[in-house]
């Protein structure tokens, strides 16, 4: 047998360790490229979709009051406090009226008095009436003596100056009753006036609503036009939003809204769009949509912050997968889809869509397993081998 040239022993000993290494390399790539890797999983299935535009905005109350006073004077007593609900006509506020009180008496009592002189006008007028009817048939019958010259003329003048001084006791009493008439006039409006302002020192609640805010507290003087307490309807609240300008084309009136409260973010409340705006904002071009609140929850504040879904479009069964699972590949969406324990790459097409999930028009049907890595930032290659995974429903 013969024998291998010693000369040649470090080369091949040296090419020994070239293909060891050439087989650990060839190895790890292999091991790289065909381990299963561990993927999270989602089963496509088809359900309902609705898309929504949001918008960012406060919750403002369409008709507000402040409760103030039409006259001077010192708060005696308030009927409701921030946070009380009130109806139409509840008094809220009462002032200090003993002062008014005693104009009120007062000007009753003028009027009683100027009524009670025009009763006693009348009463003289009727005497003034009856002297007059006697000295008219006094001066009616020395007139015919007269003519007959069974009379003096002295007689007869003086019955006519008697008739002439009836007829002015008449005219007098008559000018009388018109003054007392005219006193008893402005004694009344007087009256009318002072019970007006004693009414005044009552301030009631001009409609429904609730009390946001207290401004004064009992002992305080106040003046017409001082606020003391604020009041708003309940019946007309709405969260005037900013949505973006590449949504107008798709809102108009009453569509059905949802609102979220920041103070209740897992709880919506229903609402309906009540107006568009018709100018955006010039920065940011957003304008604004006052969406009708209607229904509020327990707690709750003028002017708290607000997002508001509004319901442009829906589909009742469709293909539907998590937004967040969609990925871009060239310029492409798709997603990766389980095929024989591999990641296959799945150009997909996709509809309507909202926050939380897409409707795909093509390329997945309902019971496909889309896959992703584990780990963050991770990218499975197509066919790239996954590990044995249970799947999770949608």
């Amino acid at each position: 047998m013969a024998r291998f040239p010693k000369h040649l022993i470090p080369a091949l000993k040296s090419l020994l360790k070239l293909a060891a290494v050439a087989a650990v390399i060839a190895g790890g790539v292999y091991w790289f490229r065909f381990k299963p890797i561990a993927v999270s999983t989602h089963r496509v299935a088809e359900g309902e979709l609705i898309a929504e535009v949001m918008g960012t905005g406060t919750l403002e109350a369409r008709v507000s009051a402040a409760i103030s006073p039409k006259i001077s004077g010192r708060i005696e007593k308030l009927m409701a406090d921030q946070g009380d609900s009130v109806k139409s006509g509840d008094l809220l506020v009462q002032l200090d009226d003993a002062e008014l009180q005693q104009q009120v008496e007062i000007a009753q009592a003028n009027v009683i008095a100027a009524d009670a002189a025009i009763a006693r006008l009348s009463s003289d007028k009727k005497r003034a009436e009856a002297v007059y009817a006697q000295a008219e048939k006094s001066h009616s019958r020395l007139q015919q003596l007269s003519r007959q010259n069974a009379a003096s003329r002295d007689e007869a003048d003086k019955a006519a100056e008697g008739l002439a001084v009836a007829e002015a006791g008449i005219a007098s009493a008559e000018a009388a009753i018109a003054e007392g008439q005219k006193q008893l006039v402005a004694a009344e409006k007087t009256l009318q006036y002072h019970r007006a302002r004693l009414q005044d020192t009552q301030i009631v609640a001009p409609f429904d609503g609730l009390v946001v805010r207290r401004n004064r507290e009992p002992g305080d003087v106040v003046v017409p036009g001082s606020s003391i307490l604020t009041l708003i309807s309940t019946d007309e609240v709405w969260v005037s939003a900013w949505v973006d300008e590449t949504e107008m084309a798709r809102l108009e009136a009453d569509q059905p809204a949802r609102i979220v409260f920041r103070s209740q973010p897992d709880e919506s409340f229903p609402g309906s769009v009540a107006r568009l705006g018709r100018e955006a904002d010039r920065e940011t071009r957003e304008f604004i949509v006052d969406v009708r609140v209607l229904e509020l929850p327990t707690n709750w504040a003028v002017g708290q912050r607000a997002e508001a879904f509004i319901k442009v479009e829906e589909v009742a069964s469709t293909v539907t997968l998590p937004a967040n699972l969609v990925q871009r590949r060239d310029g492409n969406e798709g997603v990766s889809v389980l095929v024989e324990g591999h990641a296959e790459w799945r150009p997909i097409e996709l509809g309507l869509r909202n926050r939380e999930s897409v409707q795909i028009t093509s390329g997945l049907a309902a019971g496909d397993i889309v896959v992703t890595s584990t780990n963050p930032g991770g990218v499975l290659r197509d066919s790239q081998p996954v590990a044995d995974v249970s799947v999770a429903s949608p």
